[in-house]
Order: structure tokens, then sequence, then C-alpha cells
């Protein structure tokens, strides 16, 4: 059952951006962006510029569907299968992360950072825009771990170069943070990122020459993927959330549990 958290609901006048946020319809940076795109009305009027205060009474539509802030809080871990997408609306796809999570107000839910398609594990869904503002942002530096299959034993210079930065298609480079080879075979590496780019270890391992066949995210900053079943979801607990917004990469003191990859090994 969700864990219920009070919204702070005294926050008028208040910025659009902030606004949207708390009505669960992206973090302010993705709120922002729909602001640009003039996909935002209140009271009627197309807004585009930043800066624009709301009070209670206002009417604010976002692609002509009107919003309100959420109640209550909601600070969900899921483990997404592969398969799933973390987008909420993709004309082309049908199984979405989101739906998995069954409680009232799931359609206010939206994914704080990425989980490709084709992999698998931890992921944060959340309807408090102001959390996933602060969690995407840079000087927190949240740590994401992932168990990585390849399809052949890893060099140990290839990870050294993964260390020190690769570029690939952007002026900026690729990196881990730091890497661990797993017991009895170098096919199997657990890698840490801090800032998280999209597909970024895919990009850096087929760079080097591997072929990703599995990719399981296990843990993001404090909050560990545990004992979650491909599918199950759980409520962070205030520790959990008190955690990841001070930036904490600590999790539970625990015995590292055997985690499940899916692997496809038919993909190319």
């Amino acid at each position: 059952m969700a864990q219920k958290i009070r919204a702070n609901m005294d926050i008028y006048p208040i910025r659009l951006q902030a606004y949207m946020a708390k009505c669960g319809v992206g973090s302010r940076r993705a709120c922002e962006e729909l602001i640009k795109q003039g996909r935002v009305m209140v009271n009627n009027k197309i807004i585009r510029e930043m800066g624009v205060k709301v009070e209670k009474d206002d009417v604010v539509q976002v692609d002509t569907e009107t919003i309100e802030p959420a109640e209550e809080l909601h600070y969900i871990a899921l483990n997404k299968p592969r398969g799933y997408v973390c987008t909420n609306y993709d004309p082309n796809e049908t199984k979405y992360a989101r739906d998995l999570i069954d409680i009232r107000d799931n359609n206010l839910l939206f994914n704080v950072g990425r989980l490709d398609k084709d992999s698998n594990g931890l992921i944060i869904f959340t309807n408090d825009g102001d959390f996933a503002n602060k969690m995407m942002h840079p000087r927190y530096e949240v740590e994401k771990e992932y168990i990585v299959k390849l399809d052949r034993p890893v060099e140990m210079d290839d990870l050294a170069r993964a260390l020190k930065g690769i570029y690939i298609d952007i002026p900026k480079p690729y990196r881990i943070k730091r890497y661990d080879l797993m017991p009895r075979t170098r096919e199997f590496v657990r890698i840490t990122l801090i800032e998280g780019k999209n597909r970024e270890i895919r990009k850096i391992f087929s760079f080097l020459g591997y072929n990703v066949k599995a990719l399981t995210r296990i843990r993001i900053g404090c909050v560990e993927l545990d004992e979650l079943k491909p599918g199950e979801w759980r409520d962070l607990t205030r520790e959990e959330i008190s955690g990841l917004l001070s930036g904490s990469n600590e999790g539970e003191r625990r015995p590292r549990r055997r985690i499940r990859v899916e692997s496809n090994d038919n993909r190319n």
C-alpha cells in the first residue's frame, strides 16, 4: 500500500513551473520546456515566458487538460522489467513501466531519470516535481550502480579507458566512476555512474567493441533494488527519501544478494 505523505498546500503565489511540478507534470526543468513550447495556459492564456506566478484560484492547463496540485506525495521504487518503457506516452509502445504501479493516482507519477527499454532494474517514480528536480541536479552526484553482462570477458585496459573518459558522439566524455569485477567471471562487471547520460553504459562498451547482453540497475544513491522482483514496487522509506535529498550514496548495510539479470542473447 502506498505511503501517504501530505503535500504542503500553503504555496501561493507560486511560479508556474513549480506549480506544474507539484501537480505531477514532471520536474521543473521538464515543466519549463512545456512552457517554452507553448503547451501551457493560465486562465485561457498561453504562457511562454518564465517567471509567471499563479494564485490558488487560477486555472492552469497543459495540452488543454486542467491540472491541480497533488494532495498526497508518492515516492516509489520499481523493478522495471525489460521490454517496458519509462516514458508516459509513446504511440509506438504498449508496455509502460508506470502502469505496473497500482495506486489510484498512478497517472500523476513520472520517472526520475531514465532506464531504457532493453534494460531492467531499479527506477524511482514520484509525483513530487521538487524532489525530482533535486534528484537530477548535478551537484547532488547521486550514484547509479549497474550489473552489466558482456558478450566476452572485459579487458582491464578497456575499463581504465572508461574510468578516464571516452569521447564518442558529444563534446563531453562518457565516463564511469567505479567498477568491480564479479566473482569467477569477467563477463559480468559492476559499474557505477554519476551523471548517467542517455544509454551511457551501452555506448561506452559498444565503442570499446563489446555487446551488452544484459544491463540491470541495482542501486540509486542510498536506495537498493534488493529483493524486488521484476514488476514489483514498494514505497521508499522516509529515511531513503531524506538520504536521496542529502546526496547519500550509502544504502542500509546488508550482505550483497544475488541479483537476477534479465538476458536476451538473441538481440543483436
